[in-house]
């Protein structure tokens, strides 16, 4: 969904047919504020300047996406019509909780891994409709995204290879018919699979759900036999476990619980 259409459709799920405190109401000039009322890091940045170009506001903020907040701090100024205000007031919140939240626990994995070297991906595990808000939020916490959908890389899970007979042959037929820069990731659960993997013509492998062990092992035989092919580790990711992943040598790690494990946190917005 492009970022209007989104707006629009967000700012329309609150109002419906229209706010009822806009029909009693006498619209003024005011300004507004969102505080912080616990630590975090701030996203959102980027879509509530798009909806407030929609809605003639204007807005000053105190804190950048990326950036660290404390509780107490007031990050963002927002003026126009009071009316206008109060009617956005909740879609406006919602979108800079949502994402910070995302952001926050994002930035805390890429913090537990930043000596490694070792990147950290988002998953298609996002909520419906809401993927390029969600990535867009990770890559707000120093994340970077895997593939925004199926069209953008070929990645053979265990579900699809349960339909390949021939892996080699599969793999032929791919290299003519998918996009020349698109590549190719196999999802591997064993060496077995994994050299399998490597021997067709995999661009990336992926270690699912592997122990410690068996990833180093897979790094090994990479680095020996097929070093330009990416390896990336899954599952059982977090906060706890993600540092000693990291020290296996994998080139990234992918978790979707930056995302869905997100906790909200708590702002709030006042008028002057």
């Amino acid at each position: 969904m492009l970022k209007e259409e989104f707006l629009k459709a967000l700012v329309a799920e609150d109002i419906g047919r229209g706010d009822l405190f806009s029909r009693i109401s006498i619209g003024k000039p005011i300004r507004a504020y969102i505080i912080a009322k616990s630590d975090g890091v701030l996203a959102g940045q980027e879509y509530v300047t798009a909806l407030a170009k929609l809605y003639d506001l204007s807005l000053r903020w105190e804190v950048e996406d990326g950036s660290h907040f404390k509780k107490g701090e007031k990050l963002l100024f927002i003026s126009g019509d009071s009316k206008t205000i109060l009617s956005l007031e909740r879609s406006i919140l919602d979108m800079v909780l949502h994402a910070s939240s995302i952001t926050t626990l994002t930035a805390q994995y890429v913090d537990a891994i930043k000596d490694t070297g070792v990147k950290l991906l988002d998953t298609r595990k996002t909520r419906p409709l809401l993927r390029a808000f969600e990535k867009y939020a990770v890559r707000c916490g120093g994340g970077i995204n895997h593939r925004m959908g199926l069209d953008d890389c070929l990645m053979l899970k265990d579900t699809h290879l349960q339909t390949i007979d021939d892996l080699d042959a599969f793999m032929k037929e791919v290299r003519q018919k998918i996009p020349f820069t698109s590549k190719v990731e196999i999802e591997c659960e064993s060496l077995e699979m994994v050299k399998k993997a490597m021997k067709a013509g995999a661009d990336i492998v992926m270690c699912d759900n592997m122990s410690l062990e068996d990833t180093k092992e897979v790094v090994a035989y990479r680095d020996a036999h097929y070093p330009h092919i990416l390896l990336e580790a899954s599952g059982n990711v977090t906060l706890d476990t993600i540092s000693e992943i990291a020290k296996t040598g994998v080139d990234a790690i992918s978790s979707g619980a930056v995302i869905h494990q997100a906790n909200w946190i708590d702002l709030s917005m006042k008028v002057e």
